[in-house]
């Protein structure tokens, strides 16, 4: 039986979450640093525990063994609300950083490892969230039709 392509996927997307958590707490555990209290790194360190923590393993866990928590619109939503987030995170750190040649120090060099993993994270749920909207279309367009069937009496 071949693995799916999707655990693979998941478990980059918990494994980068994973990282961003590390960089953004690093950052956020240097209290004489201005950037730690910048929102947009808090946000940022929500994001990767959001994402390891709760909205992998949802989707990990809930289709398999718990279906009824896996509604044909939550699993969508999650996707779509995720990849938004690491979106608005990753653009808004970006935003706020230096220049790289006036970007120095471990603090700096963390918070720019973590907009680029914010960024992989973002293209990640891009695409998990494309094929998740496209299921749902299938399996409404499939529905669709079935009841239409029935009533036709076809």
């Amino acid at each position: 039986m071949a693995l799916p392509w999707i655990y693979p996927v998941r478990i980059a997307q918990a494994l980068f979450g994973v990282i961003v958590i590390g960089l953004t707490g690093y950052v956020v555990s240097l209290f004489y640093n201005g950037w730690s209290y910048s929102d947009t790194v808090n946000f940022l360190l929500f994001l990767g525990c959001w994402t390891a923590f709760v909205a992998v393993p949802y989707l990990v866990v809930a289709p398999i063994w718990f279906p009824r928590l896996a509604h044909r619109f939550v699993i969508p939503a999650v996707e779509v609300i995720t990849m938004i987030f690491w979106f608005a995170g990753f653009i808004a750190l970006g935003a706020i950083l230096p220049a790289p040649r006036w970007c120095h120090g471990s603090a700096c060099s963390s918070l720019q490892a973590a907009t680029v993993f914010g960024a992989i994270e973002w293209v990640l749920f891009a695409v998990t969230s494309y094929f998740s909207i496209v299921d749902l279309m299938h399996h409404r367009g499939a529905e669709a039709k079935t009841h239409t069937n029935v009533q036709m009496g076809v």
